[in-house]
């Protein structure tokens, strides 16, 4: 099958979201020519004064048999109740979401739609936790929900599993909860937390970038915390070793301005040194969830939601698409009023091929404490897509993250 489903807005979103390798490249096509379906009616030409000659081939020929039926499996994916897509043009989308330099251009949805509108605070942890560190999660979970604070986890194992189950005990009335998953949201993973995950869909809802039918690969983790972290207002981190993806959640609270709080621990247990390590670090230490209530003004739903609505106009206008009418952003050739502040072309046509591959990056590196804009000098790559590499390696354990936004490679032993 060769063509799109019948003409309007849903099929050409998600066929820009399923463009391989479009990466940032997808934010500079909507600000220049506006809606997805605008870009792809553009001839080769005007797209090549966005993209590199590849790309604009790509988006200029009809899309692939894979695309199409991946759009079609969408379509009926969605005929249930519960199930939803948000794009960026929704008054739907989560306004936290904006203040990221590269928000998903869409969501995968289950559950409430007005969960995503929530006050939210994140909790994270250990998947191995202890006892204690498992009925820390839940007691913060249960009272910062019943406060009015939707409770934002990754549906893992361990701490995550604990916030989600204390944010549903606090009630119908509550909050909620919001997971975050690093699947498609159609899988569950791990598949022992399917009835867990149902629960969250009647207390709030379950959220994924990730196109249905997408496994638990390693990379598809580091994309699902930095949208943990850029849901939530703050993140409380439990348990955690010293390396763990709860550490880097709670690095890109703080990169973002959010509140990163921790809970102390033994000094012998390997749990409590990651919570120690961002205590250190300027990291506010918490013993009771009334502390976090504290630094926290309660939210103030129908304030928040006013200043929050202004922003996501001035953010989707950064980005290119007018949030109350839909018209088509001006493009390149009226004189590009609407510049995108926060989200960067790709300069180099390379970019797109490096994306995946690690060793060229570490190699960029060398051993010595370099800044982003060295790494991008030396690369010729593009902040967005250096931040997403470096999380990944700081991960692996490959690099590790200095003060003054500086990178450093890590001595293997």
């Amino acid at each position: 099958m060769d063509a799109l489903p019948p003409p309007h807005d849903l099929p050409y979103w998600l066929r820009l979201s399923l463009t391989p390798h479009l990466g940032v490249h997808a934010y500079a096509l909507l600000k220049a020519f506006g809606l997805p379906r605008d870009i792809f009616a553009q001839p080769t030409a005007r797209l090549l004064a966005v993209v590199p000659p590849a790309m604009a081939e790509t988006l200029h020929r009809p899309p692939s048999s894979d695309i199409v039926q991946a759009i079609e499996t969408t379509q009926v994916w969605l005929r249930h109740a519960d199930r939803h897509i948000v794009t960026l043009a929704d008054p739907t989308y989560p306004p936290a979401l904006l203040t990221l330099p590269d928000p998903p251009l869409l969501l995968y949805v289950r559950g409430h739609l007005p969960t995503l509108q929530r006050a939210a605070l994140a909790i994270v942890g250990a998947r191995s936790a202890t006892a204690d560190g498992l009925d820390n999660a839940r007691a913060f979970a249960r009272t910062l929900a019943g406060s009015g604070w939707c409770v934002v986890s990754g549906l893992a194992q361990g701490i995550d599993a604990a916030a989600h189950g204390g944010a549903i005990e606090a009630g119908p009335q509550a909050a909620g909860t919001i997971a975050v998953m690093g699947t498609g949201v159609d899988l569950v993973y791990p598949a022992r937390h399917r009835k867990l995950a149902d629960a969250i869909a009647a207390h709030g809802a379950l959220i994924s970038e990730l196109p249905l039918g997408s496994g638990p690969r390693k990379h598809h983790f580091p994309r699902r915390n930095r949208l943990i972290a850029g849901l939530s207002q703050g993140v409380l981190v439990v348990e955690a070793a010293v390396q763990s993806g709860s550490l880097i959640t709670a690095r890109l609270a703080a990169d973002a301005g959010r509140e990163v709080f921790a809970i102390p621990g033994s000094i012998h247990s390997p749990l409590a040194r990651g919570c120690h390590v961002l205590i250190r670090q300027g990291a506010k230490l918490v013993e009771t969830a009334e502390d976090i209530l504290e630094e926290l003004r309660a939210p103030d739903l129908f304030g928040r939601a006013d200043r929050l609505v202004d922003a996501r106009r001035t953010r989707i206008v950064e980005i290119g698409i007018d949030a109350q009418t839909d018209n088509v952003a001006d493009g390149a050739e009226n004189g590009d009023r609407r510049a995108v502040r926060s989200v960067k072309a790709p300069i180099d046509a390379r970019s797109a091929t490096r994306t995946d591959r690690a060793d060229p990056l570490l190699a960029a590196l060398g051993f010595d404490p370099v800044s982003i804009e060295t790494l991008a000098a030396r690369t010729g790559l593009d902040a967005a897509s250096l931040s997403a590499q470096l999380i990944t390696l700081e991960l692996a354990g490959h690099v590790h993250a200095l003060p003054g936004d500086r990178y450093q490679r890590r001595a293997r032993r």
